[in-house]
């Protein structure tokens, strides 16, 4: 997509941290990271949202992650790896990407510590019942 942010990345029209490259895969420094280290990780080839990517894509892109998250266990005491879709879940550009968040002990970020709603079980039945049928 001509406009997208990280298409302009992939293409280096924009200039990023880059910590690892390979043919269908970038990954680079955060611009406003959650703490030291912060990386995201996205396809060269645009797509907007997970449940769109291609499967194939997707498990390379997946390896990806991973081998940039082995690297980045290193210099930390633990990481997130999170990935966002659609502006309802904090996704800010609209191009699929991960985020590998390094946690450290002396400044622990906790990513999911906001209040939680409270959930009966009726809806809870409610909830995973129609996400079964929703997956036959």
């Amino acid at each position: 997509m001509q406009d997208c942010l990280f298409c302009k990345i992939a293409r280096k029209e924009i200039p990023a941290n880059v910590v690892y490259e390979d043919s269908n895969t970038i990954a680079f420094l955060d611009i406003s990271p959650a703490s030291k280290g912060h990386t995201l990780v996205i396809p060269k080839k645009h797509c907007e949202t997970l449940d769109k990517m291609d499967d194939k894509e997707l498990n390379v892109l997946i390896s990806t992650v991973k081998k940039v998250s082995k690297v980045i266990s290193k210099i930390c005491d633990g990481y997130n790896v999170l990935q966002n879709n659609n502006r309802a879940a904090g996704q800010l550009v609209d191009h699929v990407h991960f985020h590998i968040i390094p946690q450290y002990k002396e400044s622990p970020i906790r990513v999911l510590e906001k209040s939680k709603p409270e959930i009966s079980k009726e809806e809870m039945n409610q909830i995973k019942e129609r996400i079964k049928t929703l997956l036959k």
